[in-house]
C-alpha cells in the first residue's frame, strides 16, 4: 500500500486551496480557519505514480489543544508518510517555521510549502529559500495555490523529499528527560524524540494510545519522570517546550527573511477595511454597511426579484401547466397524476419549492457568504463579538462555526472541533441547533419579512438573538468544564476573488441540489401520503391547540412545521408560500417566522450531532429545543397582540 502525502499546515494558510490544486477535487476554501475539519483524501500524481493526499485540518502546534489539532497529530501517528508538506504562510515565515520544526522531529520526511507568496511580495516581504532549504535540509518551495503558481515544483519535490536536520536545542533538564523516556517508549511511525516531548509536556490525549503498547511498569516511569521534570522546571513543561520552539523559530526567521517597505500593490479599500474592521467604535458602522448590503442583494435581489422570475414566471407559467396538461392528457391514473403535479405534487411542489422559491435565495446568499469568506472579514467579526460571547462562557473563536451554521448547521457542528473544550463546543452545538438558521432558512425568513415593516426584522432579529444569549449564558452557568483564551491570528484583508467565489457558489449549490431536493421530495411524499391517509386534519386537530391557541397561527401551518422535522427551510418555504397566499397577517408572519427558526434540528444536523456528542445528548438538545420553540413563539404572539402591534 503507498503511503500518503500528508499536507499539514496552520489554519488559514491555504492548505485546502492546495489540495484543490492538486488533486482537482474541491473543498471549501475560506480565508478564515476552521473550514477544513475532516480529513479530506485526493490523488496526486507524483513521479509519474498516483498517491493519496490527506487534506488535514488545521493545526498550530502537534501538541493537541483542540478535537482538529489532535486529527492531524494522530494521522502522523497513525502510520508513516511518502511526505509531509508543512504548508504555510509566506508572510508568516516564523509561525509557519514553529510547525514546521515539530514535524521535523517527527522524522518524517518533510517538504516546506510557502503559500501565498504574491501576498508577501505584495507586502515586500522577501525569503532566502535557498538559505532556508540548507539550514533545515528539506526543499523549500514557494506557491500560489488559488493561481496554481509553483505546483510543478511542488511535486517535483516530492518525488525524494528528505528528512530535515534542523534540532530543537530545549533546556539542560528536558533533555535529560527526552534521553529517559526515549528507551521506554514503543516503536512508532514518528519518531520516539517527538513522542517523548508530547508525553513531557502533558499530552493527555496519547494516554489510550500509550496504555494499549506499553506494560504498566513503563507507563508508570514515563509518568514519574514528566512528573519529576514538572517539578525540575520554574514554569510548565508546555511552556518551556513552546518558548524553546519559539526562540528556534525566530532566530531561523530571522536569519532568511527581511522585510522591505510595502509594496504599493495592496488594495486601498483592503488597507481602509484593515485599519478599521476591527475598531472598537468604527468596527460597528462597517458591520452594519455589510450586513445591509447582503440583506439588498440576497434579501431583495434573491428573495424578490429573482424568486418571482422563477416562481411566478418560469414555473407558475410555463413548468407547472405544461406538467399538469401533460399529466392530464397522458396519465390516466388519479393517483399518480396527484402525486406528480397534486397539491403535494412532485413538480407543482417539491421541485417548485426546491428549484423557484429556495434556490434562486440560497444561490445569492452563497454569493454574498462566499465574498465574506475570500475577504477575510470573518475572523475581524470574531474580534468584534468577543466581550459578548464571554458572557456566554466562550470567546470570539466561536462565531466562527456560527457564522458557518449560516451556510450549513449540520457542516457547521463539525467544525465546532476547532473550539479547545468540551464545554464550548457543547454549547455552540446546543446554540447552532437552536437559533442559528441554515442559508436556505435564513432567506426564506428575510424574503417573509421584507414585505413588513423593518420593526418586524428587528423583533425577528432582537428575539433570536436574545435567546441564543441567554441560553448560552444558562449553558455556561450549568454545564461544567472551563472555557479558553482567545488566540486567533487575522489573516490579511483582500478583494473578493470573483473566480473563488464562483467556485464557492457552484460547489455549494451542488451540495444543496444533491442533499435538500432528494430531502424536499421526501417531505412533499409524507404530506401526499398523508393527505391520502386522511392523517392531515388529524394532525391540524392535534396541533391546534398549539398553533391557533397558543401561536396563533392558522390550522394549515401544521403541514409546514410537520416538514420542518425533515428540514427546517422546507418548513420555512411552506410558510412562505401561505403568506405569498395572504393567509398569515403580519404579527402571524413574524411569531411563525421566530418558531421555525428556533425549531428543533433537522434530521442531517440531529445526527451530525449524534455522531459528535452521542445519543443521549442529541435526544437531550431536541428534547429541550422543541417546547423551548413553542413557548418562545407563543410569548411573542402574546407580547404583539397585546401591544396592538401591526408591523404592516
Amino acid at each position: 500500500m503507498d503511503r500518503p502525502v500528508v499536507l499539514v499546515g496552520n489554519p488559514n494558510v491555504g492548505k485546502s486551496a492546495l489540495f484543490g490544486a492538486l488533486t482537482g477535487t474541491y473543498v471549501t476554501v475560506s480565508n478564515y480557519p476552521g473550514t477544513t475539519v475532516e480529513v479530506t483524501r485526493g490523488a496526486v500524481t507524483v513521479g509519474g505514480h498516483k498517491l493519496t493526499l490527506l487534506d488535514t485540518p488545521g493545526a498550530a502546534s502537534l501538541l493537541p489543544a483542540s478535537e482538529d489539532e489532535r486529527v492531524t497529530r494522530d494521522i502522523l501517528l497513525g502510520g508513516p508518510a511518502h511526505a509531509v508538506v508543512v504548508v504555510g504562510d509566506a508572510k508568516n515565515v516564523e509561525r509557519t517555521l514553529m510547525l514546521a520544526l515539530q514535524a521535523a522531529e517527527t522524522g518524517a520526511p518533510l517538504v516546506l510549502c510557502l503559500n501565498m507568496s504574491d501576498e508577501a511580495r505584495a507586502r515586500g516581504i522577501a525569503m532566502d529559500s535557498a538559505e532556508l532549504s540548507d539550514r533545515l535540509g528539506v526543499e523549500i518551495v514557494s506557491t500560489v495555490a488559488v493561481r496554481h503558481e509553483g505546483l510543478p515544483r511542488l511535486t517535483a519535490a516530492l518525488v525524494e523529499p528528505r528528512r530535515s536536520r534542523a534540532r530543537v536545542d530545549y533546556p539542560q533538564e528536558v533533555e535529560k528527560a527526552v534521553l529517559a523516556a526515549e528507551p521506554l517508549l514503543p516503536e512508532a511511525p514518528i519518531s520516539r524524540r517527538s513522542l517523548a516531548l508530547m508525553v513531557l509536556a502533558g499530552d493527555e490525549t496519547l494516554t489510550a494510545w500509550l496504555a494499549a503498547r506499553l506494560p504498566h511498569a513503563d507507563l508508570a516511569r514515563i509518568e514519574s519522570l514528566r512528573e519529576d521534570l514538572a517539578r525540575r522546571l520554574p514554569e510548565p513543561t508546555a511552556y518551556v517546550i513552546t518558548r524553546a520552539r519559539l526562540d528556534a523559530a525566530r532566530r531561523l526567521a530571522g536569519a532568511v527573511s527581511e522585510r522591505a517597505k510595502e509594496a504599493s500593490s495592496r488594495s486601498p479599500v483592503a488597507l481602509f477595511f484593515e485599519r478599521y474592521a476591527t475598531h472598537a467604535f468604527w468596527g460597528l458602522p462597517l458591520l452594519a454597511v455589510v450586513l445591509t448590503a447582503s440583506y439588498f442583494f440576497v434579501g431583495v435581489f434573491g428573495a424578490k426579484i429573482l424568486v418571482d422570475l422563477l416562481e411566478q414566471g418560469l414555473f407558475g407559467k410555463i413548468i407547472s401547466p405544461a406538467a399538469t396538461a401533460a399529466a392530464n392528457r397522458y396519465i390516466p391514473w388519479p393517483f399518480l397524476r396527484d402525486l406528480l403535479v397534486g397539491p403535494y405534487g412532485m413538480i407543482t411542489m417539491a421541485l417548485a419549492y426546491a428549484l423557484a422559491l429556495i434556490l434562486p435565495i440560497v444561490s445569492t446568499f452563497f454569493i454574498a457568504f462566499g465574498a465574506l469568506e475570500d475577504s477575510g472579514y470573518l475572523p475581524r467579526l470574531a474580534v468584534m463579538v468577543n466581550r459578548a460571547f464571554r458572557k456566554m462562557g466562550l470567546n470570539g473563536k466561536a462565531v466562527l462555526p456560527m457564522v458557518l451554521g449560516l451556510g450549513c448547521d449540520t457542516m457547521a457542528t463539525l467544525t465546532t472541533r476547532i473550539l479547545e473544550t468540551r464545554k464550548e463546543r457543547l454549547i455552540v452545538t446546543l446554540l447552532l441547533a437552536l437559533g442559528v438558521p441554515c442559508s436556505a432558512q435564513l432567506t426564506v425568513v428575510m424574503a417573509m419579512l421584507s414585505g413588513l415593516s423593518p420593526w418586524a426584522v428587528v423583533i425577528w432579529g432582537g428575539v433570536v438573538v436574545a435567546v441564543i444569549l441567554l441560553v448560552g449564558r444558562l449553558a455556561a452557568r450549568i454545564l461544567p468544564g472551563r472555557g479558553s483564551d482567545f488566540v486567533l491570528e487575522l489573516p490579511p484583508l483582500r478583494l473578493p476573488r470573483p473566480g473563488n467565489i464562483l467556485i464557492k457558489t457552484f460547489a455549494r449549490i451542488e451540495w444543496y441540489l444533491r442533499e435538500a431536493v432528494p430531502l424536499f421530495i421526501l417531505g412533499t411524499l409524507i404530506l401526499f401520503t398523508a393527505d391520502r391517509l386522511g392523517l392531515l386534519p388529524g394532525i391540524e386537530r392535534i396541533s391546534e391547540p398549539v398553533l391557533s391557541g397558543a401561536l396563533g397561527l392558522p390550522r394549515e401551518t401544521a403541514e409546514a412545521f410537520v416538514v420542518g422535522f425533515l428540514r427546517r427551510d422546507f418548513g420555512a418555504a411552506g410558510l412562505f408560500d401561505l403568506a405569498r397566499q395572504g393567509r398569515l397577517s403580519p404579527v402571524q408572519v413574524v411569531t411563525a417566522m421566530v418558531t421555525i427558526t428556533l425549531f428543533i434540528p433537522c434530521v442531517a444536523n440531529f445526527f451530525m450531532i449524534v455522531k459528535e456528542r452521542g445519543w443521549k445528548t442529541a435526544l437531550a438538545i431536541a428534547a429541550f429545543i422543541l417546547p423551548f420553540a413553542l413557548g418562545v413563539g407563543a410569548a411573542v404572539n402574546s407580547t404583539l397582540h397585546a401591544l396592538d402591534v401591526t408591523l404592516k
